[in-house]
C-alpha cells in the first residue's frame, strides 16, 4: 500500500490517463501527468463517443452502470452535462439478447422500442422495420468538453514530454526517462494506449495487444434536428452489420464508423493503407442508405489506432509490474471514470480490482 499523499506517474493524457490523474488527486496524490501533445488527441481523438450499458458480458453492464454512476456525478462537480439525453438505439439481430441482459438490471432503463420512437431519436434514419431497443441513460459523450474540463483541473500536474521508458529501480522508486528529463516516483499508471505494449515489454511484462487501425466520419444533419441519439446497427439491413454512429455535443455533425478496424503488422506498420480510404467508402455509402437525413459528404475524418484484447472487442484489463500498473484494451471510453478510479485505487492500495485482473478476461461474450 502507498501512503496516499504518494507521488503518482501518469503517462497518457487521454481520457483514461485523465481520469486517473483526476482520482489520484481527488484521493491526496501527488501526480504528474505525462503526455507527447495535446490531452486528448491520441486514440480518445474526436467530438463523440457512445455511453451504452449493452456488453455480451454481464459483468461488464454492471461495471457501465457503475461508470455512468461517475458520469454523473462528474457532471456535477465539472458542472456540464457530459452525456447527452437523446440516449442510445440498438438495431439488428442482436437486440432480443442484449434486452433480455438489460431488462433484468435495475440500474438499468432499457426497452424496445416501435419505429415512431425511432424516428423520433434519430430523425435522420431511413425507414426501418427490424428490432429496435432503446438504453434511455446512454447517448452521446461530450468528449471535447470531458477532456477541456478534465484538463483544465490537471494543468499543473501535465509534462509535455514523451516518455521512454519506466523503470523499477526499488520499492516505491520508480524512474521515469522523458525525451527531456529524469524523475522519480512512488508508483506509476502507464494509459498509454498503443504505447502501452512496448512500455510493459521494458517492465518485464508481454500484453496480449492486437493493433489496427480506425477512421470515424462526420457527417452534417440536411437540418437542424432536436435529438440525434447514438446508434448501433448490426442490422445488415442498410449493407453494413457492424456500425456505430454518435453526436457532437452541438448535434452540429454525427460520427459514423465502422466497429472493424484495418489490420497493422505487430510493429504498427500499415499493412494495407488503402484500407482506411475504403472504410471512408463503405461509411459514405451506408449513410446514404441509412441515413439520409445527413448530406453524405464527409465534413472531417477522425484517424486513430485501436488496441484490442483477444478476449473481445470490449476486453479490458490492468497488469501490474511491482509499483507500476498497466491498463490496456478497446472501447473503454464510456468506463474511462470507473476504470480511473479503480487504476487509482490499484497503485494507492496495492491491488487490482479482481475484476480487472487479465485471468478473468472482462468483457468477454458469454456462450449462448
Amino acid at each position: 500500500m502507498t501512503s496516499p499523499s504518494a507521488d503518482i506517474a501518469v503517462v497518457g493524457a487521454g481520457i483514461l490517463g485523465l481520469a486517473t490523474a483526476f482520482e489520484l488527486q481527488r484521493r491526496g496524490a501527488r501526480v504528474t501527468l505525462y503526455e507527447t501533445g495535446r490531452p486528448g488527441q491520441g486514440q480518445s481523438a474526436g467530438q463523440s463517443r457512445i455511453f451504452r450499458h449493452a456488453h455480451a458480458d454481464p459483468r461488464l453492464v454492471d461495471y457501465a452502470v457503475t461508470a455512468r454512476g461517475i458520469w454523473r456525478e462528474w457532471s456535477e462537480l465539472l458542472g456540464q452535462d457530459l452525456i447527452a439525453p437523446d440516449g442510445a438505439l440498438a438495431i439488428g439481430p442482436k437486440v432480443a439478447d442484449q434486452h433480455a441482459l438489460l431488462d433484468e438490471h435495475p440500474g438499468v432503463d432499457a426497452r424496445l422500442v416501435d419505429a415512431d420512437e425511432l424516428r423520433a431519436r434519430l430523425p435522420v434514419v431511413a425507414d426501418y422495420d427490424g428490432p429496435v431497443m432503446l438504453d434511455a441513460g446512454g447517448g452521446s459523450i461530450a468528449t471535447l468538453t470531458a477532456i477541456a474540463l478534465l484538463s483544465e483541473r490537471l494543468d499543473e500536474a501535465l509534462v509535455r514530454d514523451h516518455v521512454l521508458s519506466v523503470r523499477q529501480l526499488g520499492a516505491q522508486d520508480v524512474e521515469v526517462r522523458t525525451g527531456t528529463g529524469l524523475r522519480h516516483h512512488d508508483a506509476a499508471v502507464i494509459c498509454a494506449g498503443r504505447g502501452t505494449p512496448s512500455l510493459a515489454r521494458g517492465l518485464g511484462l508481454s500484453l496480449p495487444v492486437e493493433q489496427g487501425a480506425h477512421v470515424r466520419v462526420s457527417f452534417r444533419p440536411r437540418t437542424d434536428v432536436p435529438s440525434l441519439a447514438t446508434l448501433q446497427d448490426t442490422s445488415g439491413a442498410f449493407g453494413e452489420s457492424g456500425v456505430y454512429a454518435a453526436a457532437a455535443e452541438d448535434r452540429s455533425r454525427y460520427g459514423v464508423g465502422l466497429a472493424a478496424a484495418v489490420p497493422v503488422g505487430e510493429d504498427g506498420t500499415m499493412l494495407a493503407p488503402e484500407g482506411l480510404a475504403e472504410h471512408v467508402q463503405r461509411v459514405v455509402a451506408y449513410v446514404g442508405r441509412a441515413l439520409p437525413g445527413l448530406d453524405p459528404e464527409p465534413l472531417d475524418y477522425v484517424h486513430c489506432w485501436v488496441t484490442r484484447l483477444p478476449w473481445g472487442d470490449d476486453g479490458v484489463a490492468v497488469w501490474t509490474a511491482d509499483d507500476v500498473a498497466l491498463v490496456a484494451g478497446h472501447n473503454l471510453f464510456k468506463h474511462a471514470p470507473a476504470l480511473g478510479r479503480d487504476l487509482a485505487a490499484t497503485v494507492l492500495d496495492g491491488a487490482v480490482p479482481a475484476l480487472l485482473r487479465p485471468e478473468n478476461r472482462l468483457g468477454e461474450a458469454v456462450a449462448s
